[in-house]
């Protein structure tokens, strides 16, 4: 008799320098899972910060791509873990629209079609870490982004919570919540 595998599948959203990476790397350690990174900087490392919009198209396949491979890594474990994935098309989707005022249907569709348990909500409460990376240093758009992304998760039907304090608060209300999300 075969066991039915119950992977949840958490996200972790919020505009860049909120910690994302950092809060799924802990989270991924805390629960003794896998996460999924986010592509996009590898895929700009490689092809660099000059990016246009159906870089944009390239960057959401290549993400969904490894989302998907790590999640059937997940199921060959046989494991019921939590899978952390550090942006989805959601932060496409603004990515697109705040750069260039426009936003593929492939990431629409993918929206649309995906299937999640539940959000974590980075805030920019945390101070801006420059890299080669990142665009948007000023408080201002960063504020702006981030009431994009609560706006989109105010309305869809998914649990989700804001995650902010610094780097040990963050882990501590993810984890609760996490840990609300895996009994449900």
């Amino acid at each position: 008799m075969s066991t039915q595998i119950n992977i949840k599948k958490i996200v972790v959203i919020g505009p860049e320098s909120t910690g994302k990476s950092a809060l799924c790397a802990q989270l991924s350690a805390h629960y003794e899972t896998l996460w999924c990174p986010e592509y996009a900087r590898s895929y700009l490392v490689d092809k660099g910060i000059n990016y246009n919009y159906e870089d944009l198209l390239e960057i959401a396949k290549g993400q969904i791509q490894l989302e998907d491979e790590i999640y059937f890594q997940l199921q060959t474990q046989q494991k019921n873990r939590p899978y952390f994935i550090d942006t989805d098309m959601q932060v496409m989707k603004v990515w697109s629209e705040y750069v260039f005022e426009n936003c593929h249907r492939y990431i629409l569709n993918q929206i649309a079609e995906r299937n999640y348990d539940a959000y974590l909500l980075c805030t920019p409460d945390i101070p801006w870490e420059a890299d080669a990376l990142r665009e948007y240093p000023d408080e201002v758009t960063r504020v702006k982004l981030f009431h994009y992304y609560k706006d989109a998760l105010t309305h869809q039907s998914l649990p989700w919570i804001e995650i902010a304090g610094d780097y040990a608060a963050r882990l501590e209300k993810a984890v609760r919540f996490t840990d609300e999300i895996l009994i449900a």
